[in-house]
């Protein structure tokens, strides 16, 4: 790790965290964690709070690296990767074109139909706000077609709910993506300079991993490397890395999906910047295999350097 730091001490690193979206408050946890694990490495290093959509923090702060630790809209849509862009700054993570790709559900599901990926069966709410679930069986999955970290997600077991459902998707997104609940074991595969890193099996308390899951329920369990025979492991590390590529995406992201009883693995969608928080999950995975969180952020950092 020594070659990193000193390769990395020529450049004043800004970590970007905050934003206005949903994920503020852990975007801002991220930053923080990425922020003291630079700092005690012995770089040059600012933790940036951006608190509007638009590029003035790049004026305010001096900086000429950026780590970029925000999560939800403007930090994954794309937005803030062709500010830093415009502006010559090299930044950590997938360019503008991957990050919109990703962070739109119904592109990003469209293309890996494109490439034979099993997906769970959908539908959207059309422009004129209407929509049918004819072709998606209950219980089924109701969320924004534009969010990070399960924000505005319901899963539903009777009609009547779904009304209150799609309003509440709707908060978040204009459009809403009603999608076919897939039983079976949550997988996650992070991604780590395009590579796979070991499976992750996240296990919640009322088998959702919603928002609520994620952050604030104890409950919540990560097992890593999963509990799963080697083929299947293969095949989800195999489905992480074909998806991560297919997007466009840039050295790391994290691939969530569904492993049915019968072995059968369906892509649910890519996470280009993925939390960096004591629950994260991308951290964990790269811990197992002996990665530090120091490691991770250097290697992530190098990555975005030309």
């Amino acid at each position: 790790m020594r070659r990193l730091v000193d390769k990395l001490k020529k450049y004043r690193i800004g970590v970007l965290a905050g934003g206005c979206s949903e994920e503020r408050e852990i975007s801002k946890k991220s930053g923080q964690a990425i922020f003291d694990v630079l700092c005690a490495a012995g770089l040059d290093v600012v933790l940036i709070d951006v608190e509007e959509e638009t590029d003035s923090f790049i004026g305010k702060f001096d900086f000429d690296l950026a780590f970029i630790a925000l999560h939800g809209g403007f930090g994954e849509d794309g937005t803030i990767q062709q500010m830093l862009a415009g502006k010559g700054i090299p930044y950590t993570g997938s360019g503008p074109a991957a990050s919109r790709l990703a962070f739109d559900k119904l592109l990003s599901k469209k293309r890996f139909i494109e490439a034979d990926m099993a997906v769970p069966k959908y539908t959207a709410r059309g422009a004129d706000g209407s929509f049918s679930c004819n072709d998606v069986q209950l219980p089924c999955v109701i969320k924004p077609g534009m969010e990070g970290s399960s924000v505005g997600l319901s899963v539903v077991s009777a009609i009547s709910e779904i009304a209150a459902a799609v309003d509440k998707a709707g908060l978040y997104a204009g459009n809403v993506i009603v999608e076919q609940y897939i039983p079976g074991r949550e997988l996650t595969v992070g991604i780590l300079e395009d590579e796979p890193l070991p499976v992750v099996e996240i296990i919640t308390g009322d088998g959702v991993f919603d928002f609520k899951a994620k952050y604030e329920d104890d409950r919540t369990r990560y097992v890593v490397p999963a509990v799963i025979d080697e083929g299947t492991c293969r095949k989800a590390m195999e489905l992480g890395k074909k998806a991560h590529s297919l997007l466009g995406c840039g050295c790391f992201s994290r691939v969530d999906m569904r492993l049915t009883a019968s072995g059968e693995l369906f892509v649910l969608e890519v996470n280009t910047i993925p939390g960096f928080t004591e629950r994260s999950l991308l951290p964990l995975a790269a811990k197992s295999l002996g990665v530090s969180f120091e490691e991770l952020c250097l290697r992530i950092l190098n990555n975005a350097v030309p």
